[in-house]
């Protein structure tokens, strides 16, 4: 098998250090290598469609949620991993281009949902095609049942991280 930048690496600290174990250095740096280069693929997809992956973000969270796909803004922030103060910031600039719109809860005036609109329906619909299609050519390198048991063995890890 082909050794990458990260096999030079391992190999260097075995040199000088010969009793650590770095197997999961190994992991963990290839993990790190590939969430920088999956976000620039899928920031590349959405290029076409003028979206950044954290409107996409916003946008997905909305979409997922069935009709009306809306969500209290609090909770959309909870959904995306975003801080309420950067949540009013994206909603601010999605809602600029006509995509979401703000709505006032009739029972509690402090509470705000933000609905995805007609447009931003139309433009995540297209988005989440470019997105599969990007995260399908970055795992171009292994299977459907690699894929499989990657997506496993990453969950074992999530979960054991929570």
């Amino acid at each position: 098998m082909k050794m990458d930048a990260v096999d030079e690496i391992l190999e260097q600290w075995s040199e000088e250090r010969p009793e650590l174990d770095t197997a999961s250095l190994g992991v963990v740096i290839r993990v790190m290598s590939l969430y920088k280069s999956f976000l620039r693929q899928a920031a590349t997809a959405l290029e076409p469609l003028d979206l950044e992956v954290f409107e996409y973000d916003v946008m997905s969270a909305l979409r997922r949620q069935g009709t009306p796909f809306a969500l209290p803004a609090t909770r959309l922030a909870t959904e995306t991993g975003m801080s309420s103060g950067a949540m009013t910031n994206r909603i601010d600039r999605l809602e600029e281009r006509g995509i979401v719109k703000r709505q006032r809860d009739e029972n509690d005036r402090r509470s705000v949902s933000v609905l995805l609109t007609p447009l931003g329906r139309a433009m995540i619909n297209k988005a989440i095609q470019l997105r599969l299609e990007a995260a399908d050519a970055g795992l171009s390198g292994i299977g459907a049942r690699e894929r499989k048991q990657l997506a496993t063995l990453l969950r074992k890890i999530v979960l054991s991280n929570d």
